[in-house]
């Protein structure tokens, strides 16, 4: 392997954060299409394994690169923050599955569409990092993600209010609460990769 993969390094990170922003759409057809969830969750997983991949690869090359774009720590935590992402997002299909929910709450979709934002303003940031110099950009795309973050948290809250005052069955309850939780978890962990962003562009640029 030669002495630097700037390419290969750049072209990792930017692919995991679009498996994100394709997982997280699916699961907005699944709250739409509860009736297809399985098949629909069945995707995600495909997206899942194939960000797996990817970080997997991008760990192992860094063991076999001499020169790297940005600092060893720096890929490796952005790759293993962006799984964390795409891994909460699974784990939310997953378990609309498990539930068998037969019909999404309205509060749902407004937090799902919420990681939708996050990560499609991540997998901005990502792609955005080959220019690494373009310090205003990237920490635009930062903020933004905060702000979606924040947005998330709202609706969240918003989110198990109306649960707990609909007066649902508690079993409901505590299968739509799991699945909030990974919803908003996946916006915390696109906040990580941001925080991390901003690190790179003050420590680069």
């Amino acid at each position: 392997m030669g002495l630097t993969r700037d390419a290969f390094f750049f072209d990792a990170l930017a692919e995991h954060a679009q498996k994100s922003v394709t997982a997280s759409k699916l699961v907005l057809d699944m709250l739409d299409r509860p009736e297809d969830a399985p098949a629909i969750a069945r995707k995600i997983k495909e997206l899942e394994h194939e960000g797996d991949r990817i970080t997997h690869g991008c760990l192992a090359a860094l063991h076999k690169t001499w020169i790297t774009p940005l600092d060893r720590e720096e890929i490796h935590a952005l790759i293993t923050r962006l799984d964390d992402v795409l891994d909460c997002i699974e784990a939310a299909s997953e378990r609309i599955v498990l539930f068998e929910i037969q019909s999404a709450m309205a509060e749902a979709r407004g937090l799902a569409e919420s990681v939708v934002a996050a990560c499609v303003t991540m997998s901005a940031a990502t792609t955005s990092l080959r220019d690494v110099k373009d310090r205003d950009r990237l920490l635009e795309l930062c903020v933004e993600i905060n702000r979606h973050e924040n947005a998330a948290d709202a609706r969240y809250r918003a989110a198990l209010a109306a649960l707990f005052k609909q007066g649902a069955d508690p079993l409901l309850v505590l299968k739509w609460r799991d699945i909030y939780d990974q919803l908003e978890n996946a916006t915390d962990r696109c906040e990580d990769v941001a925080h991390l962003i901003e690190g790179v562009v003050l420590e680069h640029a």
